[in-house]
């Protein structure tokens, strides 16, 4: 999937870590008694003034609801739309009642007849955006409401789908913290921080103008825009990546990465006028998956590509081996290799990078392997790999019915370091790791600026098949960069952009971005 914007590749939504919902108009219904108040609000007013000073009586308009009311908090939409008919009224105050010509008086008979509505109508939903919503939480995405309105706990309440959200940012939760409403960005930036993510990591979903405008100016990774109301060109205009009638269209809500060899042609128009940046993962990206780490042998015909391409763009070698095991299993000087998830980087011209405070967990690490290898070796197959800043414990060959096990130990293990280590997985792999703010991500991001490589003639790619590669996968989604999985299976829950099946396919497909930068 191509974005009709920006032009960058989106296999699925599952990719993002969270996503960001309006109320009215995606979720529920009640957009038809929003607009159904305001149009009763503003004939009215526009018909007492009209009468009081002779003036034509020019009616509220689906164009004018969509224009200078939609999405926006209510005293900014009434604002807006008097001026827009050259109106100046005083501001007032809160407490002025419905009848009162103020800002704060209009906005208050809006309530009052939305609730109205809302008393006598009731609330429905769409029922696909809800249905979609539940598929992201259980695929393990955190979700949130950012909604104008400071009735959206009594909709969402009305509707039953309180418990639908992590977070809900409200037209009563901005008045408290002091937030600009949409188009401003500010309440879609809280709502990412609320949900403790970068909003380049979560997609937003608007079908307001008004909003569309504060996703895209927040920041978010992908701004879906929902045509309820024949606007999709205004849609794109105001920042929407994509455009559907309605959420069930998504053309990516559930679909596999796509494969980068079939599609490779959408690549290399990516690349044209710019040369990529390569990083590699080393086992199960450039090798299979071995019963043991010593057997992951790179062939010498990946080898050959690898020198190749290397002459054509910069390569790294990024992987969660110790840096001096996997420059020794690769064997070209000329590369530059990024060790234990990146914490120890060394390459050509005196490039190097050792993590200032990792040597302070090495104690904990040697503490957590003696354990290990201690309570391990009573079950077959358990192997112990230490690594400078980390240790792995396969059990690819332990039986089924001991694999948990297995886990159990690691589990113990970091018990007595909690503050110091942390658990990550793999493929049959559990790994102790140092609690420290670095991954592979941020190693492809020093690299990226200590080797100068932040232009925009160059595309940054990341190919890896592992836990520990959605780190780089996530940072290169950031930067616009692409990124690569590497995984039999088709992934919906992959940072990745496209997949290759196997390593063999990643030769195949190495082979053809050599072809491609060639001279």
């Amino acid at each position: 999937m191509t974005s009709p914007v920006r032009g960058r590749p989106y296999a699925s939504i599952f990719a993002f870590r969270a996503g960001v919902f309006d109320l009215d108009g995606v979720i529920t219904r009640t957009a038809a008694l929003h607009a159904a108040a305001w149009k009763r609000l503003f004939d009215d007013f526009l018909h007492r003034r009209a009468a009081r000073t002779g003036t034509p009586f020019r009616p509220f308009s689906n164009e004018d609801y969509r224009r200078h009311v939609d999405g926006k908090p209510r005293r900014d939409g009434v604002r807006d739309f008097l001026a827009a008919r050259g109106i100046a009224l005083p501001e007032g105050t809160p407490d002025d009642p419905p009848e009162q010509e103020t800002i704060h008086g209009l906005g208050a008979a809006k309530n009052a007849l939305f609730r109205q509505l809302l008393a006598t109508q009731g609330v429905e939903i769409h029922t696909s955006s809800v249905t979609l919503i539940h598929k992201l939480r259980r695929a393990g995405l955190r979700t949130a409401l950012v909604s104008s309105s400071k009735n959206a706990a009594a909709v969402l309440a009305a509707a039953g789908l309180t418990e639908l959200f992590d977070v809900r940012v409200d037209g009563v939760e901005a008045a408290r913290l002091g937030l600009a409403g949409k188009p401003a960005p500010d309440i879609f930036r809280h709502a990412a921080a609320e949900l403790r993510v970068d909003p380049a990591d979560a997609f937003a979903v608007e079908d307001a103008l008004s909003g569309v405008a504060a996703a895209r100016a927040a920041g978010y990774g992908l701004v879906i825009g929902v045509d309820r109301a024949g606007q999709a060109a205004a849609l794109r205009e105001h920042g929407a990546d994509v455009v559907v009638p309605d959420l069930a269209a998504l053309p990516f809500g559930s679909a596999p990465l796509p494969d980068a060899l079939e599609r490779f042609a959408d690549i290399a128009r990516l690349l044209a006028g710019r040369r990529p940046a390569l990083f590699l993962d080393y086992d199960g990206t450039l090798t299979p998956i071995v019963e043991r780490p010593e057997l992951a042998v790179l062939d010498d015909g990946m080898r050959a590509a690898l020198r190749e391409l290397a002459a054509l763009c910069p390569l790294a070698i990024v992987s969660g081996r110790d840096r001096a095991d996997v420059a020794r299993l690769v064997g070209i000087d000329s590369l530059v290799y990024a060790g234990s998830h990146g914490f120890d980087i060394a390459g050509p011209d005196g490039l190097r990078l050792q993590h200032a405070e990792a040597a302070d967990y090495l104690p904990a690490l040697d503490r957590a392997e003696a354990w290990l290898r201690a309570r391990l070796a009573s079950i077959p197959g358990a192997l112990v790999e230490r690594k400078r800043y980390a240790i792995a414990v396969h059990y690819r060959l332990v039986a089924d019915a001991q694999a948990a096990d297995v886990e159990a130990v690691v589990d113990a293990a970091l018990a007595e370091a909690p503050e110091q280590l942390r658990k990550t997985g793999g493929k049959k792999v559990f790994e102790l790791r140092v609690r420290l703010p670095w991954d592979k991500g941020h190693a492809v991001d020093w690299l990226l600026a200590t080797l100068r490589l932040e232009r925009p003639d160059v595309l940054p790619m990341y190919l890896g098949d592992d836990e520990t590669d959605e780190d780089a996968f996530l940072a290169l989604r950031r930067r616009g960069g692409l990124g690569i999985l590497v995984a039999a299976e088709p992934a919906l829950r992959s940072a990745a952009h496209y997949r290759l099946v196997d390593p063999a396919a990643a030769g195949r497909f190495l082979g053809m971005l050599t072809e491609l930068l060639r001279p």
